[in-house]
């Protein structure tokens, strides 16, 4: 599977260079060794395949499960290191289980923490769910901002149209390993700090101008 990436980049980034212009910063803010989560905001299903193309490293990411059923689209998403995730169960005891073995393998895991597509140009409040497994593992941060996306394939359009995408790598967030003994209550309150120091930078590296988000509007 590795031999098959190599050969592919090379070609999906050509092709995504020819249909979208696209572009890359940061990418060097992946750590090239050990558990990460890779926290990227989300309007497209080429999303992942975007933040894969300039990472170094085998990435796997968690990905909603109706993509995966789509000819072709399906197939390279699993080739670039996709898990299925249902939507509709809530919580995916299999994918949350997936996602445990990764980081405790320390691999590097890409979860969209909007926990969907947005259906507006504007980026969601993001869910807790990787924060906690980010404090858990002792696992950095790497908030991503894909800019162009929306405009290029908004929910609702059955295909993408040509366009310009960005893909910001943030610098990492260091995240602590939390005691097993910490309680759920304040593993939220972490967690929900996290997911809104996350959410600020990606939201303000994809508006014009600075915005936050108030505390009240994290997700559970």
């Amino acid at each position: 599977m590795g031999l098959i990436i190599t050969l592919l980049k090379p070609l999906v980034w050509a092709a995504c260079r020819i249909l979208f212009r696209i572009e890359f910063q940061g990418a060097d803010n992946i750590p090239p060794t050990g558990a990460c989560l890779i926290t990227p905001n989300h309007f497209t299903y080429l999303d992942p395949i975007w933040i894969t193309i300039p990472i170094k490293r085998r990435v796997y990411y968690m990905a909603w499960d109706k993509p995966f059923k789509i000819p072709v689209l399906g197939q390279m998403m699993r080739i670039f290191g996709a898990f299925p995730v249902r939507l509709e169960a809530a919580p995916d005891a299999s994918a949350q289980r997936k996602s445990t073995d990764l980081l405790s393998q320390d691999r590097a895991l890409i979860i969209f923490p909007e926990g969907g597509r947005s259906h507006t140009p504007n980026v969601t409040p993001f869910k807790l769910g990787a924060f906690r497994l980010a404090l858990v593992h002792g696992a950095p941060i790497v908030p991503v901002t894909i800019s162009g996306g929306y405009e290029i394939w908004p929910t609702g359009k059955i295909l993408p149209r040509f366009g310009k995408v960005r893909v910001i790598f943030h610098p990492r967030i260091p995240v602590e390993r939390v005691a097993d003994e910490t309680t759920n209550v304040e593993l939220k309150r972490l967690a929900r700090s996290l997911a809104l120091e996350a959410h600020t930078i990606v939201a303000n590296a994809l508006d014009p101008s600075p915005i936050t988000v108030d505390s009240s509007h994290a997700s559970r």
